[in-house]
């Protein structure tokens, strides 16, 4: 039993939509016990209304239901590819929220405007390919995972701890299933942000460099002094 795992994406799930960035069930989160090797998981459909923490579907990282009765989200080998792929990571959330998916489905990054954006993101937020239409036949979940990690390539997924799928929408992940939501949170802002900095001025530029590694060295990294002192 992963009782507490559950407890917290279910709350994580409950947190995307008291943020406004879901729209029915277009949603989910979930987080890994990478420990035991399984992932908790919204099941798929299912009103976040009516979601409770027993509704969470356990999954080992084949996909297999290993807990539960309901069938897990669509997205769930979209998740178990980004867990194999990104080893920090112990939480991952994806929406459909407005602004960032605007930005998917024209297929552009959203570059580093403000302090905003580099306090969370140390650069652009990516965006990946189109999806072939041999991969959209095949296991799309997985080919979504994918192209996700074939784009991260030459990136550090936890300084740009987010992504847009081109046509699609944005995934954000982090430590905890909480963490994965907070950086969904501020994709969306920094999104609507940049369609809003772009309306005043057309030819607004990327923010400096030495201005974006200073807000973003700030927060993280050895040399962080925003906020507390963590009592772990």
């Amino acid at each position: 039993m992963l009782s507490d795992l559950k407890e917290q994406v279910c709350k994580a799930n409950h947190a995307l939509v008291f943020a406004g960035l879901v729209t029915l069930t277009w949603g989910n989160v979930s987080g890994i016990d990478r420990r035991r090797g399984q992932m908790a998981i919204k099941p798929s459909g299912v009103p976040y209304d009516q979601l409770e923490p027993h509704h969470i579907v356990v999954v080992d990282l084949d996909g297999k239901v290993v807990e539960g009765n309901l069938r897990p989200s669509s997205d769930t080998r979209t998740h178990l590819l980004l867990y194999r792929h990104f080893s920090e990571i112990g939480g991952i959330a994806h929406s459909h929220s407005r602004h960032a998916s605007m930005f998917a489905q024209a297929r552009r990054e959203i570059p580093c405007l403000g302090t905003t954006h580099a306090d969370y993101f140390h650069g652009p937020v990516p965006v990946t390919r189109v999806l072939t239409e041999a991969e959209v036949a095949g296991d799309y979940e997985a080919a979504t995972g994918r192209i996700i990690v074939e784009r991260f390539a030459n990136l550090d997924p936890m300084a740009i701890p987010g992504i847009l799928v081109a046509g699609h929408g944005p995934f954000t992940w982090g430590r905890t299933p909480g963490e994965s939501v907070e950086e969904a949170i501020a994709l969306e802002a920094v999104a609507e942000m940049a369609l809003g900095t772009w309306r005043l001025g057309a030819d607004a530029g990327e923010l400096e460099a030495y201005l974006r590694d200073k807000h973003y060295r700030r927060k993280h990294g050895p040399s962080a002094y925003y906020g507390q002192r963590s009592e772990r």
